[in-house]
């Protein structure tokens, strides 16, 4: 069993899916766990789970798109907790269309979001990895971001660019001994990916040789050992969890 006893991880997109689950799996593993997001309802009932199991959560209102929300929260986390150690970059948004179809809006909506958000809100927290000599980033990226998907070019680049921005930081904060890595989920069953209808779920089934889409658990579990001294001597890594989707 993984420990994080006694580390402080702040989770992006906390409320539902993805998020949620590394939430949950980095409470269990030990940590305390700063949920983020925009819904607070939904944040409170995910904190009441942890506190349920024996964790400790605190919620925070976060909108990623928002400078102003990103620095509130940061400040806010900061204040009560007094670090954080372990960084999850997973909120995120998409605005789905064909490019010729796509509004600015929905492509700056999307990167302002997925991209930009990351990295001012890991600006926010990082001086206190720097100052502890000791942190793990961990950003949420997509199998579109290695692949590119028709119709999602805002969200592929949103996604392509968190795999530089993690390489980059990778090289900035090592001598900190600060470990920067993504997750790159491929088709995992969550809210998100519940609007595709029976035909487009059939079609990504057939481009996964495990034959099944992935869970939030699946995702989560690389998220815990990514932030955990197991994974100590890697930084600017992508790690696909997608059932052989993509190979690269």
């Amino acid at each position: 069993m993984v420990s994080l006893e006694g580390r402080i991880a702040l989770v992006t997109g906390a409320s539902q899916g993805i998020g949620r689950a590394c939430a949950l799996k980095l409470a269990k593993a030990g940590a305390q766990v700063a949920l983020a997001a925009r819904n607070t309802a939904k944040l409170a009932e995910v904190a009441a789970e942890i506190e349920a199991a024996g964790g400790k959560a605190v919620s925070f209102e976060l909108d990623l798109a928002s400078e102003g929300s990103i620095k509130a929260a940061a400040k806010a986390v900061l204040a009560h907790f007094g670090k954080v150690e372990i960084l999850v970059n997973n909120g995120g948004i998409t605005r789905d269309n064909l490019m010729l179809r796509m509004k600015l809006a929905d492509w700056d909506a999307v990167l302002s979001t997925n991209l930009t958000g990351a990295f001012l809100l890991t600006q926010a927290v990082s001086s206190s990895m720097l100052k502890a000599r000791w942190g793990r980033i961990i950003n949420i990226t997509s199998v579109v971001g290695r692949t590119g998907q028709a119709g999602q070019a805002n969200y592929a680049a949103s996604k392509a660019g968190l795999i530089g921005l993690t390489k980059s930081l990778a090289r900035e904060l090592a001598s900190r001994n600060i470990t920067v890595n993504a997750v790159a989920p491929g088709y995992i069953a969550t809210p998100m990916t519940a609007v595709l209808n029976e035909q487009q779920q059939s079609a990504m089934l057939m481009q996964i040789p495990l034959d099944r889409p992935g869970t939030p658990d699946d995702i989560a579990n690389a998220v815990v050992f990514l932030a955990s001294d197991m994974a100590s001597y890697i930084t600017g890594h992508v790690l696909d969890v997608n059932g052989g989707m993509y190979m690269g």
